[in-house]
């Protein structure tokens, strides 16, 4: 079993890998597959085609050779207990993967050269953190399609709404479910070897120890909540710890970073918060202060024009601050990939980066 849950427990949210070389795994396997509604998908002899491909990328097979290949390699290794299956409770669902080490190397061949072995290697020892999963959850799933962890803890203590849907790519099916076993869930399907952490109640000044430090300090964190509490408190937590912060805004394509863990005197938020007193004097200004506080962090004046119309307009005509798919996902691949950066050493930048789309359309209106 390969979640774990922190607060309450969702049994239905974890699903179980079995090996069946192992006798109780295998006599669960058989008891599932007496269940004539499960569904079985078993392709083991296309994820060993595309293993042989992999391991012999000289060779040019045809169908027939790599069938004869296929045959071959199971003539070594015995097809009934070869690899893992995966039993997925939420789907009903067993399916037949390849061992965790074959299966790693294949589901991430596709990324050579543009990310090293070497690097692969080394983020497949990185914890990371994410707090908020609307925006959140593209980060985290970008994440884990590259393997760009080896374990990520998420938190959200949010249920899945019909408006989530403009950004959060599930289905209606969801409705009611927690952000975080949603998340956790897609996670499983893409790489059930993924060590995957739920704060299902999401972060609060009593759990914060936990989320950052509990089974190994985080190695970055991707802050992507609501409350600027909370947002004030992770940096100031994760600048004791002199661990990274990220954030995507998903307007004008900011990505924010901050490298505690090289610079451990850096004021929180770039210093746009330094007219409020000092860190911890901020938190205590929050009553009478609020919007003075957000517009510093998000800095105004830098905002797009229909996101400084959108913020007018909350209360009046909308509740909260807006953010369509596109720029959600633009965002959330943009920032995973900052991340791969920051860990693999190839980024020492701190301070804000905009992937910002409409000046390209300003551009061409002018000529």
């Amino acid at each position: 079993m390969n979640f774990n849950l922190k607060s309450d427990s969702v049994q239905n949210s974890n699903h179980l890998l079995l090996n069946p070389s192992v006798p109780k795994d295998s006599d669960f396997i058989k008891e599932l597959r007496e269940n004539p509604l499960l569904q079985v998908m078993d392709e083991l002899e296309s994820q060993v085609s595309d293993l042989i491909k992999l391991q012999n990328p000289s060779l040019k097979f045809t169908s027939f050779e790599l069938k004869k290949q296929v045959e071959e390699f199971f003539d070594v290794e015995d097809r009934l207990t070869y690899g893992n299956w995966v039993y997925y409770p939420w789907k009903n669902a067993l399916v037949r993967i390849l061992p965790e080490e074959e299966f790693i190397a294949v589901r991430t061949a596709r990324n050579k050269f543009k990310i090293t072995q070497e690097e692969q290697d080394l983020l497949s020892t990185k914890k990371i953190g994410v707090i908020g999963l609307s925006v959140g959850q593209s980060v985290a799933i970008a994440l884990a399609m590259e393997r760009s962890f080896g374990e990520l803890r998420i938190a959200d203590f949010d249920t899945l709404e019909l408006s989530n849907l403009n950004r959060i790519r599930t289905g209606l099916y969801n409705l009611g479910l927690k952000k975080t076993t949603i998340v956790a869930r897609e996670i499983a399907e893409i790489d059930p070897y993924l060590k995957v952490i739920i704060f299902e109640n999401g972060v609060s000044s009593e759990s914060m120890d936990d989320f950052f430090t509990e089974n190994g300090t985080l190695d970055l964190v991707i802050e992507e909540c609501d409350s600027l509490e909370i947002k004030i408190e992770t940096r100031i937590k994760a600048k004791n710890l002199g661990i990274p912060v990220l954030m995507d805004t998903s307007d004008r394509g900011m990505i924010d970073i901050e490298r505690f863990d090289l610079e451990p005197n850096r004021m929180i938020f770039h210093g746009f918060l330094e007219k409020f007193g000092s860190e911890s004097e901020i938190l205590d200004l929050f009553a009478e202060r609020k919007v003075e506080i957000l517009m510093s962090i998000l800095d105004f004046e830098n905002i797009s024009s229909a996101g400084k119309y959108s913020m007018s307009q909350i209360g009046l005509t909308i509740t909260n601050w807006p953010q369509p798919a596109t720029t959600v996902m633009l965002g959330g691949a943009a920032c995973a990939y900052y991340c791969r950066m920051v860990l693999t050493k190839k980024n020492q930048f701190s301070g804000r980066i905009y992937v910002d789309l409409d000046q390209y359309l300003e551009v061409s209106h002018e000529s």
